[in-house]
């Protein structure tokens, strides 16, 4: 494999792994923080997506769909955990596991009555449309590189947010030990909304970024929802270092499984192996990674304290 096959490889799954990451933050607070099993947290990606790419078909203009759509998402987060989340904070996860996999089915069927079932257009800035060429023979293209950037420059505000800020110490407090927390002065009620609706602006930060690069279509929560959720448990529930670590591990994994494992089947098995039996295995590689984490590291990599 040649070094720029690889090096474009790298930054494919340094761009999946914080396209992750976005996810995996918001998922990984209010599971650890709250103790709450969110399944809805996909759904909010979706509709984030879908808000992004209507305002943008609206108004032509991706960067005023994609800031409209992240409010609106925000929103409709704050609303969601007004009205019904908060109402499953204080029973058991099975309770939880159930009242949110409803509002994922609803949310589905609500994004088809709107918006009907073929998958929404979404066009990347013409701006960031073309190539850029950052090496001798090497160019990539600039709306991933566009990615790369915000999802860096989003998990280094997050950071700053968590270990610079009273609310970022109370975040960390509840994580290690909510009652505790709770008991020190803490407005856990404020905190649990707060962090709520900003994990589902995170969430429409994704899927409006995605958007223009996968299909903005009924149900394309779910998958990524269960990556957000392996990202989770390697990295440690209830810690942001550890997600945005087991979420550059995932999209490493994922990107060279999809790229190296087919190549392997095709040089021992022939290309009709290749092309059945390759992207399955691509795809239990992660799941892999994530026994072998959970077998030496039961909590994941960086759990919160506690």
């Amino acid at each position: 494999m040649s070094g720029i096959l690889v090096l474009e490889q790298l930054l494919n799954s340094l761009q999946f792994g914080l396209m992750l990451f976005l996810l995996a933050a918001g998922l990984t607070l209010v599971f650890g923080i709250m103790d709450m099993i969110n399944l809805a947290h996909g759904s909010l990606y979706m509709v984030g997506a879908y808000l992004v790419a209507t305002i943008a078909g609206a108004s032509g203009s991706f960067w005023i769909g994609l800031a409209g759509g992240i409010a609106a998402t925000v929103l409709v987060g704050a609303l969601l955990e007004y009205g019904i989340i908060r109402h499953l904070y204080r029973r058991d996860h099975l309770s939880q596991v159930l009242g949110t996999f409803a509002i994922l089915l609803m949310a589905n069927e609500g994004v088809r009555m709107i918006w009907g079932s073929q998958p929404v257009p979404l066009a990347m800035p013409a701006a960031l449309s073309g190539p850029v060429e950052m090496l001798p023979g090497f160019s990539y293209p600039a709306y991933r590189l566009f990615i790369i950037g915000v999802g860096l420059a989003v998990a280094l505000l997050l950071y700053l947010l968590v270990t610079r800020t009273r609310m970022g110490m109370q975040v960390r407090a509840g994580a290690s030990n909510r009652e505790m927390a709770q008991a020190m002065g803490a407005n856990v009620r404020r905190l649990f909304a707060v962090l709520f609706a900003a994990g589902a602006g995170l969430c429409a930060v994704a899927g409006g970024m995605l958007g223009p690069l996968l299909a903005v279509q009924v149900g394309m929560g779910e998958n990524i929802l269960i990556l957000a959720f392996v990202v989770i448990v390697i990295g440690g529930i209830g810690s942001i270092r550890g997600a945005l670590l087991g979420a550059l591990l995932v999209g490493l994994v994922d990107t060279a499984g999809r790229t190296v494992v087919p190549l392997l089947f095709g040089l021992l098995m022939g290309p009709s192996a290749a092309a059945t039996a390759g992207p399955a295995v691509a795809s239990i590689l992660i799941y892999l990674l994530m026994a072998a984490v959970l077998f030496w590291r039961p909590r994941g990599l960086f759990p919160a304290h506690g």
